[in-house]
């Protein structure tokens, strides 16, 4: 069985119950997590706990959520109001998982679905997206880490070229594949936006429904967008159903030609924040 799962988000306890409802056992089958394991919920620390343990059964990819803890613990950025990772950067041990998140890709492939916590622009294709989160993670988890985690805030550029180099390649394939929701028809990012589909600011689109969009023909999940709602077509699975803001933590089993969709409610206490 391969599952994949929405934003958890620092629910622990609802990671433990989904998986626990799809009979999940690491020895035979897999889990991939699309990112913002942490963080909002009131169990950030549980969540890495319990996915380290389930070894090369848990593959899980880095949102922005993730990205900011690893950028507050190495001093580069403030813990927010509303933040609760502070049980990750209190732990004796905090330096381990930041480590072990750094290891963590920032796009794969898993049983013919291209794999991302927020979205593409329409100029990449499969390739070129796993090819570009390849080169960023290398940078997140080798010697130019703080490098990387010091320069990768910030909204510009707002449009992907090939020509891009260096902290402004690094950033905008950041913002693409943890941040994005919106963009134009050529790709031009709103990073401002965060309400569902429907609010698109004026020249831009969802980006799944950019036409020009490379990936229309590849299957694809992500998560990052709580107000968008449960997305379960044919070629795409949006699985971040806003699990920390009272909605469900959401799992979708992809393997052997099935599809079958998992949601348990969030038992554990939410606090406001974006």
């Amino acid at each position: 069985m391969i599952l994949l799962v929405g934003d958890v988000q620092g629910c622990a306890l609802s990671l433990q119950h989904l998986l626990a409802q799809a009979d999940f056992s690491p020895s035979r089958d897999r889990v991939v997590l699309l990112g913002d394991l942490v963080n909002r919920g009131p169990d950030s620390l549980g969540v890495l706990k319990l996915l380290s343990g389930l070894g090369n059964a848990a593959s899980c990819l880095l949102g922005n959520h993730d990205l900011h803890l690893m950028a507050a613990a190495h001093g580069v950025r403030k813990v927010q109001r509303g933040d609760t990772f502070s049980d990750v950067l209190d732990a004796p041990d905090a330096a381990h998982w930041v480590h072990w998140l750094a290891q963590q890709p920032l796009a794969l492939e898993e049983a013919g679905w291209l794999c991302v916590h927020a979205g593409v622009v329409p100029q990449w294709d499969k390739a070129q997206t796993l090819a570009l989160a390849a080169e960023v993670h290398e940078a997140l988890r080798g010697p130019d880490r703080l490098a990387l985690l010091s320069v990768m805030y910030g909204d510009q550029p707002l449009v992907w070229s090939a020509a891009l180099q260096g902290d402004e390649r690094a950033r905008f394939v950041i913002n693409a594949l943890t941040r994005i929701r919106f963009c134009s028809a050529d790709g031009r990012l709103d990073l401002k936006s965060k309400e569902g589909a429907g609010s698109a600011p004026d020249g831009h689109l969802p980006w799944f429904d950019v036409p020009t969009r490379r990936t229309r023909d590849q299957p694809m999940a992500f998560g990052h967008w709580s107000t968008l709602g449960l997305v379960n077509t044919e070629m795409l699975l949006g699985i971040d159903t806003g699990c920390v803001w009272g909605g469900s933590l959401t799992a979708v089993r992809v393997d052997g030609g099935r599809r079958e969709l998992l949601q348990v409610p969030c038992e554990q206490a939410q606090r406001p924040g974006a």
